[in-house]
Order: structure tokens, then sequence, then C-alpha cells
């Protein structure tokens, strides 16, 4: 579902990646732990197309995003990015919009979708994530996990093959971790997806990983295997 191939990115004089290279399966959760500016949110942000590498390759579900550091063309790069879900780490939800809203709006101006057909869909997921009563609710009425849900909702109704998640505890009070695993696996299992997941939480990576890499400097150093 994913390959990376020597993948590099500076900023200035700071090489914040250094030769990355990983691989998904379809259908793992892959977790990568390590500290604060080891990269891994740039490492997340180059798969996601948010941030361009200076070189290596990202071959996602057997296209490539980057080929020796070279973009898809564009019409390839939308089609590409458009089978990769990203919760942001405090959620991004449109705060003038309610849950249904926040949730139906990238299908319908990303993917052309009709709006009874987005909304369809949208009250679909809420019921999945148990949130059918909020549908009408505005962010700032919600929990923090509720807006959690809201987020992996937003992600969920792109139909991506890959949703990645960025520090998914970070924002939540620490005795959610355990909920918050079970869903990301509920996510995988029902809705046949491949999970990345970066974190500095190692007791929920243990809770949620098939598999953990331990990322430092740039450098993916090495995995610890969970079944």
């Amino acid at each position: 579902m994913l390959k990376i191939e020597g993948l590099e990115k500076s900023f200035g004089k700071n090489k914040v990646l250094k030769g990355v290279n990983l691989e998904l399966k379809e259908g793992e959760i892959a977790v990568i732990v390590g500290p604060s500016g080891g990269g891994k949110t740039t490492l997340l942000r180059c798969i996601n197309g948010l941030t361009k590498p200076d070189y290596g390759s990202i071959l996602i579900n057997g296209r490539y995003l980057y080929k020796n550091g070279v973009m898809a063309e564009k019409k390839e790069e939308i089609e590409i990015r458009k089978d990769i879900g990203l919760v942001f780490q405090n959620f991004n939800l449109f705060p003038h919009m309610n849950v249904l809203q926040n949730i139906t709006e990238a299908p319908k101006v990303v993917l052309n979708m009709e709006a009874f057909k987005a909304e369809e869909k949208a009250l679909e997921i809420l019921k999945f994530l148990g949130l059918e009563d909020k549908k009408l609710n505005y962010p700032f009425e919600l929990s923090g996990g509720q807006k959690q849900r809201v987020a992996i909702g937003r992600a969920l109704a792109m139909e991506p093959k890959l949703i990645c998640f960025d520090e998914p505890t970070s924002a939540l009070d620490p005795g959610m971790t355990e909920e918050v695993a079970n869903l990301i696996k509920k996510v995988r299992d029902e809705k046949s997806m491949t999970v990345l997941i970066i974190t500095h939480d190692m007791i929920f990576a243990k809770m949620v990983a098939d598999r953990i890499v331990s990322m430092d400097n740039g450098i993916l150093k090495e995995e610890i295997m969970y079944v």
C-alpha cells in the first residue's frame, strides 16, 4: 500500500529526513514512535503531499506520488492524494460548520458528489462513529474525543485506502488512550484501510500497532514487531 525509498528533506541547513525507507502492507497498522523534532511530522506531510521532499520516492497503492524527488503530474497527483486520509493532531475542523457539514464538504467539493449522496454517506459514517446525535452540533459544542471522531469521519468520507494519524492521543485526556486505539482498529477492520500513525506515546503504540518503527534525528532506526 505504501513504499518509501530514500526520502530526504531539508529546511535550510537542517536536514530533517535522511534517506528514509518504509513499507506498509495493505491492512496493516504501523506506528512510528520517537521524540519531537525527529522528523515524524515532516515524513507524514511528505506522504500526504503537503511537503515536497528534496529526493526519494513515495509509492501509494501502486502509483508514484514522488519519484526520485519529482512529483507526479497534477492530474495524477490529485488522484493519488484521494487515496490518502489525514487526521490532524488538533483536528482542524471548520468552526463555522456543524458536524454534518464538516464531513460532507470535501466529498462535494473534491469528488463533485451530489449533496444528498454526501449527506447520506456522512450519516452512515456518524452512525459508525457513534455520533448520530451530534450531526447538527458545532465543534465548540463537542468534547475532545468527539472532535477527533468527527475528524476521522471527515477523512473516511473521502474513502481513502491509507489513513494517517498525527499524534492522535496528544490533544485528549490520558484515560482515552485505549478508546482511541480501539476506534482506529475498528476503522482498519471494518473499513478495510491501511493505517499509519505517528506518536511519542509508546503505551498507545503498543495497544494499536501491528508493527512499531522507531524514528529519531531523521532516520528510521529499528522495528519492534507486534501481533
